[in-house]
Order: structure tokens, then C-alpha cells, then sequence
């Protein structure tokens, strides 16, 4: 009886060989997946932006002088995003023109443009098709007089 016992026992250390050999499978294969599908990088030349770091806090104290301020909501049930313009006095910004990119920073895709049009004055809407739902960056670029107030603000589009 105790030969019948070690001869079923025999197969046991290798259940523990073959489920240790499934987990470095299975991690293998993760590591895989994220190495391939996402680089790290924001930008195609970080170098670059990094050496001109400078110049864009200079750019930003500018925009902050303006005092320009912009509020974005998005409506998905008419799949609409709207943008308020106002100035310092929080009044509408009039004669102001606004270009924006929908940029999803989790993936290597281009940015998606919206034409916007102006609804009344200093409100601007677009309509925007969504390939994917979940986190993405607004890319705001207003233009006025020839003064250039950029801004961008990560909202959860559906």
C-alpha cells in the first residue's frame, strides 16, 4: 500500500514545475503586450521640448497676463464639445478665433481636429466624432488681435 501512495505522490512537484512555468508564461506575455503597445512618449522629440522648456514657461507668463480663462464642456448625447471664452472681467471674449485637438494620451494616434463654429459671442461648439471613450486631452489654441493663449485640459469624453 505505501509503494501505491509514492507512486501517485510522484506527479506532485511537477504540478508545481508546470504552474510556475504557466505564471512566467502569462507574465511574459503581458510584458509583451505593454512594451509593444504604448512608447512612454508624449511627444516625438521630448529632447527638443526639454531644451526649449524656457521658452514655454516664458510663453505660459504671458498667457497668465491676459487673464484670458476658458471653460469646455462636452455633451455626449449630440456628441458636441462647447467652449466659453471669457476675459479678465469674465466678460465674453468677441473676435476670438479657437482651434482645437482632441489628443488621447494613452495611445499613438493623430490628433483629431474640430471645426468649431461660433455660436454667440465668445461661445464656440463642435462636433466630434469619438473612436474610443475614456480620458483625452483638449488642446485649446485662442487667437485674438494677434495674441495666442493656448491651454490643455484632460476631461473623460463617452
Amino acid at each position: 500500500m505505501s509503494t501505491n501512495l509514492a507512486s501517485r505522490g510522484r506527479y506532485i512537484p511537477w504540478l508545481f514545475v508546470l504552474g510556475f512555468m504557466l505564471v512566467v508564461a502569462v507574465n511574459g506575455i503581458m510584458i509583451w503586450f505593454a512594451v509593444g503597445s504604448f512608447s512612454g512618449l508624449y511627444t516625438p522629440k521630448p529632447r527638443d521640448r526639454g531644451l526649449r522648456y524656457n521658452d514655454v514657461i516664458t510663453a505660459q507668463q504671458s498667457r497668465d497676463t491676459l487673464g484670458w480663462h476658458i471653460d469646455s464642456k462636452w455633451q455626449p448625447e449630440n456628441r458636441q464639445l462647447g467652449i466659453t471664452l471669457l476675459d479678465r472681467d469674465g466678460q465674453p471674449l468677441a473676435g476670438a478665433h479657437a482651434t482645437v485637438e482632441l489628443v488621447r494620451p494613452a495611445e499613438k494616434r493623430p490628433p483629431l481636429n474640430i471645426a468649431m463654429t461660433i455660436v454667440g459671442p465668445g461661445q464656440l461648439t463642435g462636433t466630434v466624432d469619438l473612436p474610443a471613450r475614456g480620458n483625452w486631452d483638449i488642446d485649446i489654441v485662442i487667437e485674438r488681435d494677434g495674441q495666442r493663449f493656448a491651454q490643455t485640459r484632460r476631461m473623460f469624453l463617452k
